[in-house]
């Protein structure tokens, strides 16, 4: 079996928790928020506006001001996130092929 890719709107997300150097916690805070990982850059200082937050605080600001927690109740990964979702998958595929296999082995009536 073939080894399939990161689905592509989870890879920006994986990207951008690189390039801005965000904690797994920041990035789901991020994701919760509805935040654009494009984006980013907008947010982010870049040392020469001293009166932004770096990226990191301001999501966990943003978090904090709607959901008034300081974090989520549970932090997943997305690399986790990803494997979640193909399990799921294959679990749903061997079902719907035990379903068929059960349906052509009853006699008709």
């Amino acid at each position: 079996m073939a080894k399939k890719k990161t689905p592509q709107k989870l890879q920006i997300w994986i990207d951008a928790r690189k390039k801005y150097h965000l904690t797994h916690s920041q990035i789901q805070m991020a994701r919760e928020l509805g935040l654009n990982p494009k984006k980013f850059s907008g947010y982010a200082n870049h040392r020469q506006q001293k009166w932004k937050r770096p990226l990191g605080e301001y999501i966990e600001h943003l978090y904090f001001k709607r959901f008034k927690k300081t974090k989520p109740d549970q932090v997943i990964s997305i690399e986790e996130r990803i494997k979640r979702i193909k399990r799921k998958k294959e679990e749903r595929r061997k079902r719907k092929r035990l379903r068929q296999e059960s349906e052509t082995d009853q006699p008709l009536e």
